[in-house]
């Protein structure tokens, strides 16, 4: 008789990986956006870290959240994508990243209940 120690499903670790022009995030972070109208991205140049917050559609009819700090985020199955190429630009001058040859980064994230937000980790870089 064999002895197999079966595996289990490990629960992905939420990864976000930074392009020229997009943030895209993983299956296991995009849950915390299933019901995301738009998003607030901000830059934490002090710790490094970016927070990816949802905001909802009744959020944005009670005008709680400037146009000009919206940002479309677009949702599938196993991914959702958030496009804003003058803000990638702000992170990569801060973290030295080359985008050329279509390069991109993965960094791990996690989710600030406080917050109400993802943060991005910008110093714990994910290598594939």
């Amino acid at each position: 008789m064999t002895n197999y120690v079966w595996a289990s499903k490990k629960p992905l670790d939420e990864i976000a990986t930074l392009y020229e022009s997009n943030i895209t995030l993983n299956k296991s972070a995009t849950a915390y956006f299933e019901n995301a109208y738009v998003v607030l991205l901000g830059l934490d140049r002090d710790n490094q870290r970016i927070a990816v917050k949802p905001v909802t559609k009744e959020e944005i009819k009670l005008g709680f959240v400037p146009q000009e700090q919206q940002h479309n985020i677009t949702v599938k199955s196993s991914y959702s994508r958030i496009c804003n190429k003058l803000f990638l630009k702000e992170v990569s001058h801060l973290l030295n990243l080359e985008f050329s040859n279509n390069q991109s980064y993965k960094f791990k994230a996690s989710w600030d209940k406080k917050e109400k937000a993802l943060i991005i980790d910008l110093k714990n870089s994910e290598v594939s």
